[in-house]
C-alpha cells in the first residue's frame, strides 16, 4: 500500500515542480528543495527522505547537506523541528509538497536568524570558544599539494621575488600583431 502511495506522490511532485530549478529528486525516496538565492548566506537546502512506512511515518529531515555548511546550527535545528511538527498533522497522507510549501511560507521569518556574512558566524563561534577556554580557529589556511608548492617555488628566486622580466611583453609577438612603423607610411 505505501509503495503505491509513494509512487503516486513521486509522480505528482515531479509534475508540480517540473521546471523548478530549486527542486531536486536525489533518489526515489529523497527530495531536496532550495530556498533563497543560489549560493548566498541567506539561503538553505531542505532534504526530506521517506522511510519504508512513509506516509504513515514522518519523513527524515536532513539539514546537514554540504550546501548548508554556512547555516548556523540553531537555524538548522529550528527548521528540522518545524518540519517535524508540521508533519504530525499529515500522517497517513502525502505530505512532501505541503512541507516544502510550509517552509517556503516561513522562509522570511526563518532566515532572519542567519547572519548576512559567514565571517560574522566565524567570529561568533570564536568568541564562544574563548569563553569556554577551548582553542579553536575558524580561519583555515589554504592547503597546497606538494606539486603546487613546487610550482610556486619555481616561479620565484631565492629572495622570494619573481625573476626579472616576468611581465615583459614578447616584442616579436607584439610587433607581429601591431605591425611596424613602415607599414603605416603611404607608398608612392
Amino acid at each position: 500500500m505505501s509503495e503505491e502511495v509513494q509512487e503516486e506522490e513521486r509522480e505528482v511532485l515531479l509534475s508540480i515542480y517540473d521546471g523548478d530549478t530549486n527542486f531536486k529528486q536525489v533518489s526515489p525516496t529523497v527530495f531536496q528543495y532550495k530556498y533563497g538565492n543560489n549560493d548566498e548566506p541567506k539561503s538553505f537546502l531542505l532534504e526530506l527522505k521517506w522511510g519504508d512506512k512513509y506516509p504513515d511515518e514522518k519523513p527524515d529531515v536532513n539539514m546537514d547537506t554540504f550546501y548548508n555548511k554556512h547555516v548556523i546550527p540553531s537555524l538548522k535545528e529550528k527548521i528540522a523541528n518545524l518540519v517535524a511538527e508540521e508533519a504530525e498533522q499529515y500522517l497517513g497522507m502525502s505530505m512532501t509538497y505541503s512541507l516544502f510549501e510550509f517552509i517556503k511560507e516561513k522562509f522570511e521569518q526563518l532566515i532572519e536568524e542567519q547572519p548576512e556574512h559567514p565571517i560574522e558566524q566565524c567570529v561568533e563561534k570564536m568568541s564562544i570558544c574563548e569563553n569556554q577556554d577551548i582553542p579553536k580557529k575558524c580561519i583555515k589556511k589554504e592547503h597546497l599539494t606538494k606539486a603546487q608548492k613546487r610550482r610556486q617555488w619555481d616561479k620565484v628566486d631565492s629572495k622570494g621575488e619573481k625573476p626579472r622580466g616576468w611581465n615583459w611583453v614578447d616584442i616579436v609577438k607584439h610587433l607581429s600583431q601591431t605591425g611596424s612603423k613602415d607599414d603605416s607610411a603611404p607608398t608612392s
